[in-house]
Order: C-alpha cells, then sequence, then structure tokens
C-alpha cells in the first residue's frame, strides 16, 4: 500500500504485484512453495543466472547452493523447449526445477520472487492482501495530507507573525 501510494504519487499510472499473491490460498502452487516466501529473509532473495541466459530473483535454498557448487547435473531434457537454453551444459532443466519447486519438491527446484518476497509473514486471502494494501494506502495519503495541512498552518501563523511584527 505505501509503495503504491509513493510510485503513483511520482506520476504512475499503475503498479504490478505479483509477490504478494504468490502466498496466498488462492494460489495452486504448493504450501511449501508459499512457505518458502514466508520463510525467508532478506539475505535469502538471490539473483541467480538461470539456464537460458536470464537474471532471475529468487529464494536461495540447497538447490541453488548445490547449482552454485557446481554439483548439479541434468540428466536430460525432456521437453528442449527454450532455444537459448543449451541442455547439454546447463547445470540444470529449468522446466523441471520450477514444476518441482510449484509442486513443493524444492530438493529438486527453487523459487522465483520479487526482491520484497520476505516482507511476506503469513500465507493468507488474496482478500485479506487487498484490504491491506487499501489501508496501508489509505493511511500513507492520509499522513501525507495531514503533514500538508500542518505546514500550510505553520507557513500562514509565521506570515502573521511577520505582519504583526513589521506593524
Amino acid at each position: 500500500g505505501a509503495d503504491m501510494y509513493r510510485l503513483l504519487k511520482l506520476g504512475a499510472r499503475g503498479v504490478q504485484i505479483a509477490t504478494r499473491l504468490v502466498p496466498t490460498y488462492e494460489c495452486d502452487a504448493a504450501t511449501a512453495f508459499k512457505e518458502a516466501y514466508v520463510n525467508s529473509t532478506s539475505e535469502d532473495i538471490v539473483l541467480i543466472n538461470s539456464p537460458v541466459g536470464l537474471p532471475g530473483r529468487a529464494i536461495n535454498n540447497k538447490f541453488l547452493k548445490d547449482v552454485s557448487a557446481g554439483k548439479r547435473n541434468p540428466v536430460n531434457c525432456p521437453w528442449k523447449c527454450l532455444k537459448t537454453c543449451d541442455y547439454k551444459t546447463a547445470p540444470y532443466c529449468i522446466s523441471l526445477a520450477l514444476i518441482n519447486a510449484a509442486k513443493g519438491k524444492l530438493k529438486n527446484g527453487f523459487v522465483f520472487a520479487g526482491s520484497n518476497a520476505y516482507r511476506t509473514k503469513k500465507i493468507q486471502s488474496v482478500k485479506t492482501v487487498f484490504q491491506e494494501f487499501i489501508a496501508e494506502y489509505e493511511r500513507f495519503r492520509t499522513r501525507e495530507n495531514a503533514q500538508m495541512l500542518q505546514n500550510t498552518f505553520q507557513t500562514l501563523q509565521r506570515k502573521e507573525t511577520e505582519k504583526v511584527l513589521i506593524s
């Protein structure tokens, strides 16, 4: 909510949300996948180089640590789905890793996540997430409006004081 308010105030016409919607009851990923968000810390969020040649942000786990240590090699690639992925030299099949993760098999996969995934503290409903967005947005809007009113009042007081001193 607060981030949304700040971005819209800066002139954005909209915001994209995804991270907060993953650890919800409505998300069809396995509970272990959602718990990876809930149990993560800011230090767990890392940038990785995927086998397809693109960077990605993920929640660090044993699978990714093994990849970094050179301990992972794909046995095969069942789909050969991405032209930029050379399955013969890739440390793992990204499709298999992501499917495993979505099924909760994090021993053989990992979780992509946004930079703020660690801020998620519980699995909850989408409705509750949006209620929190709205409440936080309104809190920041109200706080800013109150600050603007206070600044205006102080400016008027200062000008009134200056008039009295000059006359």
